[in-house]
C-alpha cells in the first residue's frame, strides 16, 4: 500500500478547502481501476468530509453553523485555546473513503471532498491511499 501526501493551506480560522482535484489526481497516479480511495488528515483541529461542491454557500453554511453550535469562546477545559476546533473535527471525522470505478472517483453529481479546518489559517497535510484492481494494458 502506498500512502501518497499532499499539503493544503487554508486562509481562515475556519476554513473549507476543495480538495476534490488533487485526490483525484493522487488515484490517476495509483494506477487503480476499480477500488477504494481513503483520505486521511493526521490533525486534531481539522477534518474532511463530503458535501456539495456547486454553490460554495453551503460548506459556508456549515462552517457558520458549527461555529454557532461550538463556538469559540465557552467553558472548556482544555487550556490551549483551541478546543472548539477538536470538538469540530470529532464530528466532521478524519477520514473518508470514496468509490473508485474506472479509475475516477465515483461521486454524485453534486458531491466535492473538502478538508475543513477549525483552527487556521495553517498548512494541511492529506494523505491518500487507493486499494483495489489496476489497469492492465
Amino acid at each position: 500500500m502506498k500512502v501518497m501526501t499532499f499539503q493544503v493551506r487554508t486562509a481562515a480560522r475556519s476554513d473549507a478547502v476543495d480538495i476534490t482535484g488533487s485526490v483525484a489526481e493522487k488515484v490517476a497516479e495509483s494506477g487503480v481501476r476499480d477500488g477504494v480511495c481513503l483520505i486521511y488528515v493526521p490533525h486534531t483541529t481539522a477534518g474532511v468530509t463530503i458535501n456539495e461542491g456547486a454553490d460554495p454557500a453551503v460548506m459556508d453554511d456549515v462552517l457558520r453553523a458549527l461555529d454557532r453550535l461550538i463556538p469559540w469562546t465557552a467553558d472548556y477545559r482544555h487550556t490551549e485555546g483551541n478546543a472548539a476546533a477538536h470538538i469540530k473535527t470529532t464530528l466532521t471525522g478524519s477520514s473518508v473513503s470514496v468509490i473508485v470505478s474506472d479509475g475516477r472517483l465515483f461521486l454524485g453529481t453534486w458531491q466535492r471532498i473538502f478538508l475543513c479546518d477549525f483552527d487556521g489559517p495553517r498548512t494541511r497535510k492529506v494523505h491518500v491511499t487507493v486499494h483495489g484492481t489496476e489497469a492492465h494494458f
